[in-house]
């Protein structure tokens, strides 16, 4: 009866009109409240992205430190026309969470082990170079030693000619010894060293230090070379775990070596 011919619009009006002002006074009470539940919510997406976007930037920077290697690898790779090493990489971020000033030791603690198939010799990076590898695991964490230790040794090369080198750590936190290095080596300050793959542990390719002093001496047969790493080993929080698998791909110039250029043998 009500639908059809609206006996109670009156008093539904009415009590519309009484009740209005309550709701208006309830949702005065409640508004400041979703404000500021908004504007948490609003800065916790906004933390949340700046932290993935972050991360980001790491891996992305991570990536593109072999660029400064690209141009001495395509030389290398001109003369490899039988066949292409490519190496798949899987990085995965970690944050320090204690640290051992000792300076003979060098070591920090991570917060991922073997639960995150964390494994002793994994390599240990930041977003500008090598930082050291993996010496234990625990199931939740692992303790890495950094490449400034003095019982740590890095292969490296000068990326500029390819000259093959020792890095071994000092203790100091900002300084790699070079030795063995003949007076007529052709290795300059400001040479950027990068990991030359050999022995297995550090993928070829990702820099670890900057050469900072070359001094010959005439009264031995090696000269003095010192070098600056280039990862941030005392002021970084995360640093990136990195899975290594090389495969070896069979390229067509094993089969037709002819028809082989040089571009078609540049693999990314």
């Amino acid at each position: 009866m009500d639908h059809r011919w609206h006996y109670v619009d009156t008093v539904r009006s009415t009590m519309s009109a009484i009740l209005y002002p309550l709701q208006v006074m309830v949702d005065l009470s409640t508004s400041p409240f979703r404000s500021i539940s908004h504007y948490f919510t609003s800065k916790a997406a906004l933390i949340e992205q700046v932290e993935t976007l972050r991360i980001r930037q790491m891996l992305l920077e991570t990536q593109l430190q072999r660029m400064v290697t690209l141009e001495a690898e395509n030389r290398r790779l001109r003369r490899l026309l039988h066949s292409s090493m490519e190496t798949r990489q899987e990085t995965r971020v970690a944050e320090i969470i204690a640290v051992d000033l000792d300076p003979f030791s060098r070591q920090v603690v991570i917060n991922k082990g073997s639960n995150d198939d964390v494994f002793p010799g994994q390599p240990l990076f930041d977003a500008n170079g090598v930082m050291g590898q993996v010496i234990h695991v625990g199931p939740f964490s692992s303790t890495a030693l950094l490449i400034t230790a003095p019982s740590h040794a890095t292969p490296v090369e000068v990326n500029r000619n390819g000259l093959r080198a020792i890095a071994m750590g000092t203790g100091a936190p900002n300084r790699l010894n070079l030795p063995f290095i003949p007076n007529n080596a052709d290795i300059r300050v400001g040479d950027i060293l990068v990991t030359s793959g050999l022995g297995g542990r550090f993928p070829p390719g990702h820099p670890v230090a900057t050469v900072s002093r070359v001094e010959n001496l005439p009264s031995r047969p090696y000269a003095l070379v010192e070098a600056t790493p280039t990862a941030n080993l005392d002021g970084i929080r995360e640093v990136l775990l990195v899975w290594t698998n090389p495969t070896n791909e069979l390229s067509e110039a094993e089969t037709e070596p002819s028809q082989v250029t040089p571009e078609a043998n540049h693999s990314p």
